[in-house]
């Protein structure tokens, strides 16, 4: 016999099949409940857009249609101005979302790493001024844009939803800004590093999944923003967005509930891109807040 000789292991049979813990089946059929009905409503308004209009007006709702149409999305598009509101809606939510990341990583490093007093009283400050309802500043900050000269700019829309992102990125990001340890950051001087290099090259890409998760709540503040835009674009309609596009479809008579699905299916599909694309960074970004 070979000194390298060994005996081969048995072969171990298949696993039979175990069923699954009733706490998980729970737990699998609690999520698939919730996913219908967080689900339905778009499903329904998509099935809504594509319906003719004697299905829409029919008082037999059913779940699905035989004859799909576009006509609801050539009115749509067939409306004066619409993408023009469709760019300011797209130029305000990116810019929000580029300006508040930016803020909020700076504010959110300085509060972390630098000791200066009212620090803690600055931190809740940012948490009082997230309690309060935008509803109650509406009307004050449609003072202060009057006084800036911002109303009916889309200055007077992307000013207020940077102030209103800012204290939810600020905490989050903080907590990534404070598991990331001093001691690299030591190093990094000590190779040669300044704070600057430091601050852009290496702390800014390991707190870049919590950028990307407050990104995706500012896009849909400002991308959804119906109460800003009513309020503070009163005459100029060329600085409009793409919500006050939907009141065109309501009239007096007889709303157009074909034309308002299909203009809600149109603005969904930007926040689904935005969704899609930032999707694993968005997961990673929350594990590590909640870790937090």
């Amino acid at each position: 016999m070979h000194p390298s000789w060994r005996p081969r292991r048995p072969i171990r049979p298949s696993r039979p099949w175990l069923p699954k813990r009733p706490w998980r089946l729970a737990a699998e059929g609690s999520a698939l409940v919730i996913a219908v009905v967080v689900a339905f409503p778009l499903y329904w308004m998509a099935l809504s857009a594509f319906r003719p209009a004697g299905e829409i007006q029919s008082t037999k709702a059913r779940p699905w249609t035989l004859s799909p149409s576009l006509d609801s999305f050539r009115r749509v598009f067939e409306q004066q101005e619409f993408g023009r509101y469709f760019l300011n809606s797209l130029f305000v939510a990116s810019v929000v979302v580029l300006a508040s990341a930016l803020i909020a990583f700076l504010a959110a490093t300085a509060v972390t790493r630098f000791r200066f007093r009212f620090r803690t009283t600055l931190l809740i400050m940012f948490l009082v001024a997230q309690t309060v309802p935008v509803e109650a500043l509406t009307i004050p900050l449609f003072f202060l844009m009057r006084d800036l000269g911002q109303l009916n700019t889309l200055g007077s829309l992307i000013l207020p939803h940077i102030a209103f992102s800012l204290p939810f990125a600020i905490w989050m990001l903080r907590g990534f800004v404070k598991a990331v340890p001093e001691a690299l950051e030591e190093a990094a001087h000590i190779d040669g590093a300044s704070r600057t290099r430091f601050l852009w090259q290496i702390l800014f890409p390991l707190v870049f999944p919590g950028l990307v998760a407050t990104s995706v709540f500012s896009f849909i503040s400002a991308w959804n923003d119906f109460l800003f835009a009513k309020s503070f674009i009163i005459s100029d309609t060329s600085q409009s967005t793409l919500p006050m596009a939907l009141l065109v479809f309501f009239k007096p008579d007889e709303n157009d509930w074909g034309g308002i699905m299909a203009a809600s299916t149109v603005m969904t599909v930007p926040v689904l891109v935005f969704f899609v694309l930032v999707q694993r960074r968005l997961v990673s970004g929350l594990g590590g807040a909640v870790k937090e």
